[in-house]
């Protein structure tokens, strides 16, 4: 599979990148996909929720009429679930959500995801660049450029650039990835995906 590759002013280079078709041309396993998000979702959730139960809430425990005779239901003391203020029944405790998939499972799931992007159009190649210092503007010309101005967008980088992360912080929409940290839930979560030359590299071997 070949795509255009694009200069930061949008123009066509007249230039072609080669993807890799054992990443961007197997048939998609959404099932995989659907696994590994929900992984990374899980791994992101702290776990701390917690309500008091009835032996944890401050109150006495005396009981509050004798068992039976008095007309109405039994009843222990007050901190009973059944009365207002009491100890809540079966509430949530502090738990790990984190669970264990296989590394094969991940890959699949990561190439399934960017062979969607492929299939739909919504991988563009762009050529390498940085910017001179670190502009929202800049960045913000850029996406217009390229005609992504208002789309959530992922751009894949080779590694890590300053320069182009500070420029693209404080643009709604936007995420700047390194193309080694690229993960399922980052590619399924953007609409369009700016990937490039060097960052290409990095993928294809992935």
């Amino acid at each position: 599979m070949e795509l255009a590759i694009y200069n930061i002013k949008g123009e066509d280079t007249g230039r072609k990148a080669v993807l890799n078709d054992e990443i961007f041309a197997i048939d998609p396993n959404e099932h995989a996909i659907y696994l590994d998000v929900k992984q990374y979702l899980a791994n992101q959730r702290q776990g701390t929720h917690k309500s008091k139960e009835r032996s944890e809430i401050s109150g006495s425990t005396r009981k509050l009429h004798k068992q039976k005779g008095g007309g109405g239901s039994r009843i222990g003391d007050i901190n009973s679930p059944v009365l207002v203020g009491g100890g809540r029944v079966f509430g949530p405790r502090p738990r790990d959500y984190r669970f264990k998939l296989n590394k094969k499972l991940k890959q699949l799931a990561r190439r399934s995801a960017l062979a969607l992007k492929a299939q739909e159009n919504q991988i563009t190649i762009v050529e390498d660049f940085t910017f001179e210092a670190p502009k929202t503007k800049n960045y913000i010309n850029f996406a217009k450029n390229l005609k992504v101005d208002g789309v959530k967008t992922l751009l894949v980088l080779a590694g890590q650039d300053n320069n182009v992360y500070l420029s693209s912080r404080n643009v709604p929409n936007t995420a700047v990835m390194a193309a080694s940290d690229l993960n399922t839930y980052a590619v399924m979560n953007n609409k369009a995906l700016l990937v490039t030359e060097s960052g290409l590299e990095v993928i294809n071997k992935l």
